[in-house]
């Protein structure tokens, strides 16, 4: 198997809170809590170990409140290349209603100063070398430009990594200056970066276009329960999952990400990269939390996707 690196530069500890129905401005009552340590790069890579592979993780902590982190790290097997940065990191609020809605409640982050991201960069330099693909994924702290992540995902890329990048905003906006490898935003990050609605097949593959040709090599548009469309130089194939019990949608695009990512290092075919991925993403939203942990059902999840040629007049 390969050998991963995941950055995940603005880590959270995430609060996950099930309830029957939320109402605002009055006291609600929770059925069940969860706390673990997440962020979009440690949520992919805890599906990567799940897939066999050998993962380092990396980005930014806070110190005030690493146990968590630290523990994971550590349960898992993950090399561990943070930084620790003064103050905590931050929490998220994950509000889970019965019918599967989730409402975020997203801190802001430990601030970042220079000498924090030079650490970085320098542990970088010499352990992501040796590596086969990095993950980049999350939101940007408090003192990190976009313009500092399209530089770090530059250097990456000069190393000779394929380099995955899965943000919004201003982040990926910035990012897709670089041509990385792969991108996987979801149909409104698609068109925010763009300017564009992205919603029809024929919109999303006019996008795809504009970054392949910039040197992107794979785009994955994700659209929850209606499917993905995976956009490469050979044309494109759509994915749709079957219908499952939503216990939480938190950490299904990270799992989308880790079953592409899982796929295309593993030299297997297009239809089975993109039908194990979509599965993994399927059983990620029947359960609180992140990774493999049934394998009948997913292998189960895996014969019900449905997979096709998209059609010009749409997918939604």
């Amino acid at each position: 198997m390969a050998k991963i690196l995941t950055l995940t530069l603005n880590p959270a500890l995430d609060l996950t809170v099930s309830l029957e129905t939320l109402h605002s401005g009055v006291v609600n009552r929770s059925q069940a809590q969860h706390s673990h340590a997440a962020g979009k790069g440690l949520n992919v890579a805890q599906v990567l170990a799940d897939l066999g592979h050998s993962v380092t993780v990396g980005g930014f902590l806070g110190a005030d409140n690493l146990q968590p982190f630290e523990s994971l790290i550590a349960r898992r097997g993950f090399a561990d290349c943070f930084v620790r940065v003064p103050g905590e990191t931050r929490c998220n609020i994950k509000l889970v209603e019965a019918d599967g809605r989730v409402t975020d409640i997203n801190g802001p982050g430990p601030q970042v100063d220079a000498h924090a991201c030079e650490q970085l960069l320098s542990k970088l330099n010499h352990i992501a070398p040796g590596h086969d693909a990095v993950v980049v994924a999350g939101s940007l702290p408090r003192g990190l430009s976009p313009q500092w992540l399209q530089h770090l995902l530059a250097q990456l890329k000069a190393m000779g990594l394929k380099v995955a990048l899965d943000s919004s905003g201003e982040a990926l906006r910035e990012g897709l200056k670089s041509a990385p490898w792969l991108v996987k935003p979801n149909t409104d990050e698609l068109g925010e970066v763009l300017g564009s609605s992205v919603h029809s097949f024929a919109e999303q593959h006019a996008a795809a276009g504009q970054l392949l040709a910039q040197g992107v090599e794979h785009v994955v548009v994700s659209q929850g329960e209606h499917g993905v469309n995976w956009f490469q130089a050979g044309g494109a194939l759509t994915a749709v999952p079957p219908t499952v019990k939503v216990a939480s949608t938190v950490g299904a695009g990270d799992s989308l990400l880790a079953g592409m990512v899982h796929g295309l290092l593993s030299s297997t075919t297009a239809e089975h990269t993109l039908r194990l991925a979509t599965a993994i993403a399927a059983q990620a939203v029947t359960q609180i939390g992140f990774g493999i942990n049934d394998r009948t059902q997913l292998a189960q999840l895996e014969r019900d996707v449905r997979l096709g040629q998209p059609q010009q007049e749409g997918c939604r």
